[in-house]
């Protein structure tokens, strides 16, 4: 049944899509489940339509990065792990990338051949985002490229990364290497019209999703959960993304990767092409970006209202002083959620201490703090203020 397009804006506001004009930079992100067939082989028909919009795009100047999934999922066959028999353990499963890596990448090779486009490989990692060195030696790779006249191809390093150390679905790739080389537009093809008002296959009325100005926990119990089992993602994920994305200043386009012209209807922001996420005027740093959306938090740290106003009005850092309670076990570097009197999570970090040695030091000054314990709990460097 064909999911009705019914034009609905979250939050209901006038409608802000507008056309947009001039060369832009895109980045095109398609996922695992729009790539393969139910046995993991790689569907070469639906590369072949991708490059071939991706080919059009750049006849009309602009410049196309492609995040592609899909590595995994293209090595299962080829060693006789398709269907029931795919491996759950994630060294098998990285080893397997590392087979279905070249499969992917030959068959994207051929099909942007036929356009004579050149393309790149680029393995990223969360560390090339994280520290400062590999951030900008990433971008200066990916925007030198670009001005080769090269199509970035690019997907996480599975077949090296760190379970502890990794980003686990490409969505939030494609959003931060929207940060990386300032894109306009990311356009996140998935096997769905884009977010719906419901379940099509529980309510017939489901609608379309064509707008969304502002997120709130109504928006995104509508995404569900994770996608199918060849894919990491789902729709929650690329909510997750469009919202990076968004506090990059970056318009996001969520639309089916089997749709006619897709790529060109996401750019030329036509009308039902798909669910637009519209960029906020703020935007945050990449490191910033990574710490609000990219990295799990192993704990909360409930603060007093001083404390509250002092990282919220004052930008300073997070001191023990403030600090009422810690919830969780977490160590000194992980991520933690900050949590004010009113119980509402508003910012989250990097923490200084473990959560033993916060908890030991809440409440304290510093000249009462334990020697060897820092004196800072989360460095304002090392802290964000969550978007509302």
């Amino acid at each position: 049944m064909a999911t009705p397009c019914t034009s609905v804006s979250w939050p209901s506001t006038t409608k802000t899509m507008m056309p947009r004009s001039g060369r832009q930079t895109v980045v095109v992100k398609i996922g695992t489940s729009s790539l393969t067939d139910d046995e993991g082989v790689v569907d070469e028909a639906a590369i072949v339509k991708l490059c071939n919009e991706v080919a059009e795009l750049r006849s009309l100047k602009h410049n196309v990065v492609v995040v592609t999934s899909g590595a995994i999922a293209a090595g299962l066959p080829e060693l006789g792990l398709g269907g029931s028999k795919r491996p759950t353990d994630a060294i098998t499963l990285q080893a397997v990338s590392a087979v279905g890596q070249l499969n992917l990448m030959r068959v994207y090779k051929a099909a942007f051949a036929e356009h004579d486009v050149v393309v790149g490989q680029a393995l990223l990692a969360p560390l090339d985002f994280t520290i400062r060195s590999q951030y900008l030696q990433a971008r200066s790779t990916l925007n030198r490229l670009l001005e080769l006249d090269v199509v970035p191809i690019i997907n996480e390093n599975d077949a090296i990364a760190d379970d502890e150390i990794r980003f686990g679905d490409n969505d939030r790739i494609a959003a931060l290497v929207a940060h990386l080389v300032d894109a306009e537009q990311l356009v996140l093809l998935t096997d769905t019209p884009g977010l719906l008002t419901a379940d099509p296959r529980l309510d017939a009325t489901a609608s379309l999703i064509e707008e969304i100005v502002e997120f709130d926990q109504q928006l995104e119990s509508l995404a569900g959960g994770s996608g199918t089992v060849r894919g990491s993602g789902g729709m929650a994920s690329k909510i997750s993304a469009a919202k990076i994305a968004a506090w990059s200043g970056v318009r996001t386009v969520i639309a089916d990767a089997s749709r006619a012209n897709v790529l060109g209807d996401a750019v030329a922001l036509e009308s039902g092409v798909g669910t637009v996420v519209v960029p906020r005027s703020q935007r945050l740093s990449a490191r910033k970006l990574w710490i609000a959306f990219a990295v799990g938090s192993r704990g909360r740290i409930h603060v007093d209202q001083g404390a509250m106003s002092a990282l919220q009005d004052s930008g300073r850092s997070l001191l023990p002083a403030g600090v009422r309670e810690v919830d969780g076990v977490f160590d000194a570097g992980d991520a933690a959620e900050i949590v004010g009197p009113a119980g509402e999570v508003f910012a989250k970090g990097l923490v200084r201490h473990s959560s033993g040695e916060l908890a030991a030091s809440a409440g304290k000054r510093s000249g009462d703090i334990a020697d060897g314990v820092a004196a800072i709990a989360v460095h304002r460097d090392d802290l964000v203020m969550l978007p509302g």
